[in-house]
């Protein structure tokens, strides 16, 4: 082949690579392992509403894990994602491997929305997206089961407390107003 032609086509590439990266918003441009270890990029997500969870497994609100089953199950044809984030910051209340948490989130609780590696969520040491999604609201999770919910477009609508359960009426009321934009 032709080394311009080649130059050519390596920089068509590249710049379709970078448009697509440009497109989508900031706070979802991550990449992370799923507990199964798999590598994942949040861009994939991109025009759906999202819900982001820190979690634990020995805490009292572990049991909100099946009210975001639901919700995911019940909005995810509509365009909901709900995306969990195992963190032992709190309480020392997620003490397992990933391969231990994984195991607990689907034989206790069956869930199947997307869950990412163990990592901190609050702090200097907290990982990027927990990073931007508190500078973005002022709030870093003060313990488990804090959920930020984000828009089609990228932009956080809100969030709440580890006492608002999946299935409270204000959580629910924004979701299906999320839902709604396009």
């Amino acid at each position: 082949m032709n080394p311009t032609l080649r130059l050519l086509l390596a920089t068509g590439i590249a710049a379709a690579s970078l448009d697509a990266s440009a497109a989508c918003p900031s706070l979802l441009d991550h990449k992370l392992t799923t507990l199964q270890g798999k590598s994942d990029n949040l861009c994939r997500f991109e025009g759906q509403v999202v819900l982001l969870v820190n979690t634990a497994s020995y805490c009292g609100y572990t049991k909100q894990y099946e009210g975001l089953e639901g919700l995911y199950q019940k909005y995810k044809d509509k365009g909901l994602v709900v995306l969990g984030f195992p963190s032992n910051d709190f309480g020392k209340q997620e003490p397992g491997s990933n391969a231990e948490v994984a195991d607990f989130c689907e034989r206790t609780f069956k869930v199947r929305f997307p869950m990412y590696e163990k990592s901190p969520v609050a702090g200097k040491d907290a990982n990027p997206i927990y990073k931007e999604l508190a500078e973005k609201t002022g709030e870093a999770p003060k313990w488990n089961f804090h959920k930020y919910l984000v828009g089609r477009d990228g932009k956080v609508l809100a969030n709440y407390g580890s006492k608002v359960t999946p299935d409270d009426p204000k959580l629910v009321a924004a979701v299906e107003a999320a839902l709604q934009t396009r």
